[in-house]
C-alpha cells in the first residue's frame, strides 16, 4: 500500500476549511485571543471523521499556555523546512516559470468568483485557499483545493513525517475532500522520488555541442 493511499479520507465537510484556515496561520495575538472560539468551532463540526482531529488540536492549541511557544513552533514548522511550507504550488512547479504561471491563475480564479484577495499573502498560501474554500460559491473552493490534491498530500505526508501535531489539521482538510483521485495518487508518489521541478532554461544539457 502506497504512503497516499494510507492517508485516504472520505465525507465532504466545508465548513471545516475556514476552521482549518485559522488553525494554520501564524498564531499573532488576534490568533490567540480566539482559540477558545476557534476550539468551540471546530467541536461543532458535524462529521465525526473531521471533527475529531480538528477539535483534537484546537483544545490542545487553546490550553497551551505560552503563545511564543505557539509562534516559535509554527515558524519552525512552516517557514525553515521547505518540505512543509504552506505554499502549495511550490510541490508541483518548484521556484519555476510555471509556478508563476499557476500563481498568476488563482489570483484570477479568486477574482472571478467574487472573492478577490486583500492580504498581502501569495494566493497558494494555504490558510488563503482554506479561506477561499469556506466562502467560493457554487464548489469553487472544494474544486480548487482537489486540483492542488498532490500539494496538499505532501505537506500532509511530511507533517506526519514530522510528527508535528499540525498533521491533525492537514489531515482533517484531506478527509473532508474525500478519497485522491488516481491521478493526484500518481503525481504525489511522482513526486516524493523526484521532488519539485527545477527550472531548466539556461542549464546546458549533458551532450549538449
Amino acid at each position: 500500500m502506497s504512503r497516499v493511499a494510507r492517508l485516504r479520507g472520505r465525507g465532504p465537510e466545508p465548513r471545516a476549511f475556514a476552521v482549518a484556515s485559522w488553525l494554520l496561520r501564524y498564531p499573532d495575538a488576534r490568533l490567540l485571543a480566539g482559540r477558545d472560539e476557534l476550539a468551540d468551532a471546530a467541536a461543532r463540526l458535524r462529521h465525526r471523521r473531521v471533527r475529531e482531529p480538528l477539535a483534537r488540536f484546537a483544545a490542545a492549541f487553546a490550553a497551551a499556555p505560552d503563545g511564543r511557544a505557539l509562534q516559535e513552533r509554527w515558524i519552525e514548522t512552516f517557514e525553515v523546512r521547505r518540505r512543509t511550507g504552506l505554499y502549495l504550488t511550490y510541490f508541483s512547479h518548484g521556484d519555476t516559470r510555471e509556478r508563476g504561471v499557476a500563481l498568476l491563475r488563482l489570483r484570477k480564479l479568486y477574482r472571478a468568483a467574487g472573492l478577490p484577495m486583500e492580504s498581502g499573502e501569495l494566493p497558494d498560501f494555504l490558510p488563503v485557499m482554506l479561506e477561499f474554500a469556506g466562502s467560493a460559491p457554487d464548489g469553487y473552493g472544494e474544486a480548487l483545493l482537489r486540483e492542488h490534491r498532490a500539494g496538499l498530500e505532501l505537506l500532509r505526508i511530511a507533517l506526519r513525517d514530522a510528527e508535528s501535531p499540525y498533521a491533525d489539521v492537514v489531515d482533517a482538510v484531506a478527509i473532508a475532500l474525500g478519497a485522491p483521485d488516481e491521478g493526484a495518487v500518481a503525481r504525489v508518489e511522482k513526486l516524493l522520488r523526484e521532488g519539485p521541478p527545477q527550472e531548466r532554461v539556461g542549464v546546458e544539457l549533458p551532450g549538449a555541442a
